[in-house]
């Protein structure tokens, strides 16, 4: 266990590092990642291969609720921080509780942006397209097309369960 924790870290712990040890081409990949399936795998080893180091942000418990709605996370953030930080091709661990990415882009300043199959640059919120424009980072879409999906994996598992009585 201490090995993943090592590896999970607050962002602005992580900016510090960095400005003191370049970690070389820095990716930044963001999601809730709440129930882990093979799309995320994917998209971390893709995300990954695109840089030197990879970062994965996460929302963390209350900007979880607020964009997905109550019910969500399934998992709390400390579960969900270890669950990612045992990928492999995840180097760091992180999370941040705005209703976007764009103050951990402006803190850790990454290089690359990875983002899933899901988006086009243009289709970014309007807050990480600023940032992306601010400091030069490129968009990198990573990962298979988005044919898995945790919202439908919630509910092909409830619809499996029996009813209540």
């Amino acid at each position: 266990m201490r090995l993943l924790e090592k590896k999970i870290a607050p962002r602005e712990e992580l900016a510090e590092r960095f400005r003191s040890d370049p970690p070389g081409r820095l990716v930044l990949a963001n999601g809730l990642f709440d129930l882990v399936h093979v799309g995320h795998a994917r998209y971390f080893a893709d995300a990954r291969r695109a840089g030197d180091t990879l970062v994965v942000a996460l929302n963390d418990d209350a900007s979880a609720r607020r964009y997905k709605g109550e019910g969500r996370p399934l998992l709390p953030l400390a579960e969900r921080l270890l669950v990612v930080a045992a990928f492999r091709a995840v180097d760091w661990v992180t999370w941040f509780g705005e209703p976007t990415v764009a103050p951990t882009l402006r803190l850790l300043r990454p290089a690359l942006h990875a983002k899933g199959t899901d988006y086009r640059p243009e289709t970014l919120p309007t807050e990480e397209q600023a940032a992306h424009r601010e400091l030069g980072i490129r968009v990198a879409i990573a990962g298979d097309p988005k044919v898995h999906a945790t919202s439908d994996l919630i509910a092909r598992i409830r619809s499996s369960l029996p009813q209540a009585r």
